[in-house]
């Protein structure tokens, strides 16, 4: 059995952000991929999202935070919105004006008021990741594990990811992160006595 693997070269990454963005644009699917990749999010709680959770539609502006009690772990995780997400929610807010708060934030285009399915999901993933040359095991999930592996790369402890993930172990999240020997063999060549 493949495990699901994380987008690891940068250029590869920007290449998989590209499809939806210039190939083949569509705002909703470059949405769900700025969203898993920077919230760390299982597909499941992103394909559930729905307006009231990112819009704040009193003060008709993007929310600071996304709470959302994940379905996996029944948990409360409220994730900071960064720039990058805020200015694509903002932007796919202008697109879609007259949305409601409990709307899907991720509308299935054939199936009217329902949130796009898990299989979809998938497909508008592979479809990029296939744009970009991605031989990995690629699936929805690797969103969430790109996420923790470049914030491991950039010096997030692992600790720390853990807790972003809601793991119960750091065994878990150690395992989660995808690390190979060309990241351990980095270590040895830099460590110098």
């Amino acid at each position: 059995m493949s495990t699901t693997e994380p987008i690891r070269n940068i250029n590869d990454l920007k290449k998989f952000k590209s499809y939806y963005e210039c190939v083949c644009p569509d705002s909703r699917n470059s949405l769900l991929l700025t969203i898993g990749l920077n919230t760390a999010l299982r597909i499941g709680d992103i394909l559930a999202l729905r307006w009231d959770d990112v819009f704040d539609f009193a003060r008709e502006n993007i929310r600071d935070h996304i709470r959302v009690c994940e379905q996996k772990t029944g948990k409360l995780n409220i994730i900071a919105i960064n720039p990058t997400l805020k200015e694509k929610l903002l932007l796919f807010r202008k697109l879609n004006p007259a949305a409601l708060k409990n709307d899907y934030l991720f509308q299935s285009k054939k199936r009217k008021g329902q949130a796009l399915s898990r299989y979809q999901a998938f497909r508008i993933i592979k479809k990029a990741a296939a744009h970009a040359g991605i031989e990995e095991h690629i699936s929805c999930h690797s969103l969430r594990k790109t996420f923790g592996y470049h914030a491991w790369k950039q010096g997030v402890p692992p600790v720390m990811l853990m807790k972003i993930f809601n793991h119960s172990s750091y065994q878990v999240t150690i395992r989660y992160l995808c690390i190979e020997q060309d990241e351990k063999d980095e270590v040895f060549h830099n460590i110098i006595l």
